[in-house]
């Protein structure tokens, strides 16, 4: 749409008009103009008409990007301003005189179409449906973490972390990468902006989680230095909150630039301390320390997703490698499904694939959650597979002895279907609502159930195989949702 627009505002204000009888250069007119016609005056751009045209048009090029990356809703403050000058600006063409004049009566109707074209550009991404659900789904997390983390600390209260909370806000990131943004840049830069806060919760708080695994913090009497990195322990704890409430949109007062300077003052505290050579206490503080690194490396999200590079990813050079490796993946993936037909085991590009994974582990995501997506589902895609040819292997050597126990044999004949199932689905290329997915769908559950269903009778291969057999059908499952789930970076 802004291609457009610029486009043709190029062409209606990038030349002179010559009153519609256009020639080419050095060459005889077209056709022979009517007499009357030949007296009807050019209008240049001297002409006050056409001069007041070009200073409106200067007007709409200076709003124009600023509309074609407008990211907020019809209540935010930008917005309100961006329709007020654009209103000003059409009630400036209609007031423009064309003295009757044809040509600049059809100058003046174009660019009023250009600044309507504007304005509509900007209403229909505020309002958008993939617009709404981002601004819902942001509402939604806003909503679980003031609940859950924000809410108990302003209350004098501890903050409870458990993995409810993190898959409950992992589910959120999912959703939010599915939103559709059929390509358009605000909604791409909205959707960005929203899983870049949500992400970087995600990370203070999974932080947070491995904090309390470890044996912090240590008793006073230890040394005279702990009583001191102790208590700012407690003030890494407020300030955490506050980051994750900056983050979400949930202080009003606090900002991120108050917040840094009371986490430096934190490091210069701890800087001062005399830990007198003592190892342990020295390890000690080089965790806090950490602890506030990785608090201080969210505050510089004030301007994220301003930068085209960051949101828009069709030209970004890490999703072109990531699409590189899933171009590899897929010729991988044809050639082995190809031989498995002709039941040829002889093809295992197992160390190929492995040097995928490799390739994909060193892409710089840029602390980009939709980068850090796409290359988690190229993973799955190598990693899917490497486990079918694992298993494909599995099975081919598979030698059961006279004394194996039935519950085990049981185990083996339903992986044995879950090859051909895994087969099935690496091959589809369809979507939820064809019937060859709802039927994988059945069969591999039915797998599952039939795996339920086996007894072990005490035998404790059976069991250990019986679980790796879930885990492969349900890993089988999620791979045929990832990729039917329509995600798009």
């Amino acid at each position: 749409m802004c291609a457009n627009v610029f486009g043709v505002l190029k062409s209606l204000f990038g030349k002179p008009f010559d009153g519609g009888k256009r020639m080419d250069h050095g060459g005889p007119q077209q056709q022979q103009q009517h007499p009357m016609e030949q007296q009807q005056p050019a209008y240049h751009p001297q002409h006050p008409a056409m001069m007041r045209l070009y200073e409106i048009q200067k007007e709409v090029a200076s709003l124009g990007p600023q509309v074609c990356t407008f990211s907020g809703l019809q209540n935010d403050r930008d917005y309100k301003r961006l329709e007020r000058e654009l209103t000003r600006l059409l009630l400036d063409v209609d007031q423009v005189d064309t003295e009757g004049k044809p040509e600049l009566q059809g100058a003046r109707k174009r660019a009023a179409q250009e600044v309507e074209g504007l304005l509509r550009y900007l209403e229909e991404n505020a309002t958008h449906p993939s617009r709404l659900a981002i601004e819902q789904l942001s509402y939604e997390a806003r909503q679980l973490v003031d609940e859950r983390v924000v809410a108990p600390q302003r209350a004098g209260g501890v903050t409870e972390i458990n993995d409810e909370l993190v898959d409950a806000l992992q589910q959120l990131v999912l959703r939010l990468t599915q939103v559709k943004t059929e390509g358009r840049v605000p909604l791409r830069k909205a959707r960005y902006r929203a899983l870049t806060r949500l992400c970087a919760v995600q990370d203070v708080i999974e932080g947070r989680t491995q904090q309390q695994t470890l044996s912090l913090p240590l008793s006073g009497d230890t040394h005279e230095a702990v009583n001191c990195i102790n208590q700012v322990m407690v003030k890494v704890s407020v300030a955490r909150s506050q980051l994750v409430a900056l983050l979400m949109g949930l202080s009003g007062r606090d900002s991120c630039a108050h917040l840094s300077r009371i986490l430096t003052e934190m490091q210069v505290e701890l800087d001062a301390l005399d830990v007198s050579g003592n190892a342990v206490i020295r390890n000690y503080r080089k965790q806090v320390v950490e602890e506030i690194n990785g608090l201080l490396k969210h505050l510089d999200l004030e301007g994220e997703g301003d930068d085209t590079r960051r949101y828009d990813l069709a030209q970004n050079n890490s999703i072109r490698e990531i699409e590189g490796v899933r171009a590899h993946i897929s010729h991988l993936r044809e050639g082995v499904l190809r031989h498995c037909v002709m039941g040829d085991l002889s093809f295992r590009p197992k160390a190929e694939l492995q040097g995928l994974l490799t390739q994909l582990d060193q892409v710089d995501t840029a602390r980009n959650p939709c980068i850090r997506e796409a290359r988690r589902r190229a993973v799955v895609e190598v990693q899917a597979v490497i486990t079918f040819l694992d298993l494909r292997e599995a099975l081919a050597r598979r030698q059961p002895g006279p004394n194996e126990h039935p519950s085990h044999r049981a185990v083996w004949q339903v992986l044995g279907s879950l090859s051909e199932l895994q087969a099935q689905v690496l091959g589809f290329d369809g979507k939820r609502v064809d019937k060859s997915y709802m039927i994988l769908e059945e069969l591999l559950t039915k797998q599952l159930l039939a795996l339920d269903a086996v007894d072990p009778q005490g035998d404790e291969t059976t069991k250990v195989a019986r679980k790796q057999a879930v885990k492969f059908a349900q890993n089988i499952l999620n791979y045929l949702d990832m990729k039917t789930d329509e995600w798009e970076y």
